[in-house]
């Protein structure tokens, strides 16, 4: 597996963000605001819980990559990076 893949996936939700292309499922989330990546976000959390609990591992799996990937659109229009929640993370395991 690619060892920066979150964030070179996150450099492409910046460009989208920034040059807004018609056809771009990322362009269009943006452009819709805040409340929307944010209900899309818990619609992705809630399809997530339910492979995890009725569904086998293959939906697990998409699901989780859908829940990762709008954390990525949710930080990036945050003004947040995957960089700061790795060092977040970084901490917290020098503390346990």
């Amino acid at each position: 597996m690619e060892d920066k893949l979150f964030f070179k996936l996150s450099q492409i939700i910046k460009k989208r963000k920034k040059d807004l292309p018609k056809d771009s499922y990322v362009a269009k989330l943006f452009g819709k605001g805040k409340v929307k990546i944010a209900n899309k976000f818990g619609e992705e959390a809630i399809e997530t819980i339910t492979a995890y609990l009725y569904e086998g591992k293959k939906e697990l799996l998409e699901e989780s990559a859908d829940l990762i990937f709008h954390l990525l659109i949710m930080l990036e229009d945050s003004g947040l990076t995957i960089e700061e929640v790795e060092k977040t993370l970084s901490k917290r395991m020098k503390n346990d």
